[in-house]
C-alpha cells in the first residue's frame, strides 16, 4: 500500500495558518491558493483544519471547501466545529471527501457511530490532539489543544474505532510546529493499538521524520509549515520517498 504524502492546511477564516503547539497562530496567506499550489505538486490528499472553529461554536470552511473543490481532484478532508450530522452532510455536498472530527466526538462518541452509519466508515476520521504526559501515557486534548479531556489517547482510538472510524490523522501537541521531528512513540503505540490507517502529524523538520513516521506504522504523514515556508515541496518529499524505497503514489 503506497503511503500517502498529506499536506495539512490549518485555517481562520480564509486564511492559512501556522503556529506552534496549536498556539500563537501567524497568517501565511490565502488558503485555497496555497491547497492549489500542493494539488499540482502532487499531494496525495489535503486536510483543511478550522482549528478555531470549536471554539466559537461554527464551521465556516463550506464555501472554501466549494471553491477548492472546483480546481482540485484529490480527497479533501476537512474539520473543525463539526457537530452533527447535518454538518457533516453539507460538508460533503460542498465537496469533502472525508471529515474529520475530535471535540464533538469526545462530547459524544455516538456521533462518530451516526457519521459513519450514515456516509461510511471512509468518510469518518478521528482527530486526536495528543499531549505527552509521561514516557507511555498521552491525554485526548481538544479545542485546539487547549482543553484536557482525562481520555488515554489509546483507549479513545480504541472506542473510535469500534464505533466506526475509519482513519485517524494523529497530531502531537507537543511536537506540532517545532520541526523537531514527530511523536514516534505515540504513533507506534496508536498505529499498534488500532487497524484503522494512522496520518501523523506535528513536527515535520527533515525527510528522515517521513521514514521514521512510516517506520513506526504511519499509514501517511501530513506535512504543514514545511510546506508553506517553501522549506521543501510535495514533490521533493515524494522523490526522497522513493530513493529510500518507500512506495508512494506514481504521477502520471
Amino acid at each position: 500500500m503506497n503511503t500517502r504524502i498529506i499536506s495539512r492546511l490549518d485555517v481562520k477564516g480564509t486564511n492559512l495558518i501556522k503556529g506552534v503547539h496549536l498556539e500563537g497562530l501567524r497568517v501565511i496567506g490565502p488558503v485555497n491558493e496555497y491547497a492549489i499550489k500542493y494539488y499540482e505538486q502532487g499531494a496525495d490528499e489535503l486536510v483543511y483544519m478550522d482549528i478555531v472553529a470549536s471554539l466559537y461554536g461554527r464551521n465556516s470552511l463550506t464555501e472554501i471547501v466549494s471553491k477548492a473543490a472546483r480546481d482540485i481532484f484529490i480527497p479533501l478532508t476537512v474539520g473543525g466545529g463539526i457537530r452533527t450530522v447535518d454538518d457533516v452532510n453539507d460538508l460533503l455536498r460542498a465537496g469533502a471527501d472525508k471529515v474529520a472530527i475530535n471535540t464533538a466526538g469526545v462530547r459524544d462518541p455516538e456521533l462518530i457511530s451516526k457519521v459513519a452509519k450514515k456516509f461510511g466508515s471512509q468518510c469518518m476520521v478521528l482527530s486526536i490532539e495528543a499531549k505527552k504526559i509521561s514516557s507511555d501515557y498521552w491525554e485526548v486534548y481538544t479545542d485546539c489543544g487547549r482543553e484536557p479531556t482525562g481520555l488515554n489517547v489509546l483507549e479513545w482510538a480504541t472506542q473510535a474505532e469500534k464505533n466506526g472510524a475509519g482513519e485517524i490523522i494523529l497530531t502531537s501537541i507537543d511536537q506540532e510546529g517545532t520541526e523537531q521531528g514527530f511523536d514516534y512513540e505515540l504513533i507506534k503505540a496508536v498505529s499498534g493499538q488500532v487497524s484503522i490507517p494512522v496520518i501523523a502529524s506535528g513536527g515535520y523538520g527533515k525527510f528522515n521524520d517521513f521514514e521514521m513516521s512510516v517506520s513506526a506504522g504511519a499509514s501517511a504523514v501530513a506535512i504543514a509549515g514545511h510546506f508553506h515556508y517553501e522549506k521543501t515541496t510535495v514533490s521533493d518529499v515524494r522523490f526522497a520517498a522513493k530513493e529510500s524505497c518507500i512506495k508512494v503514489r506514481e504521477l502520471c
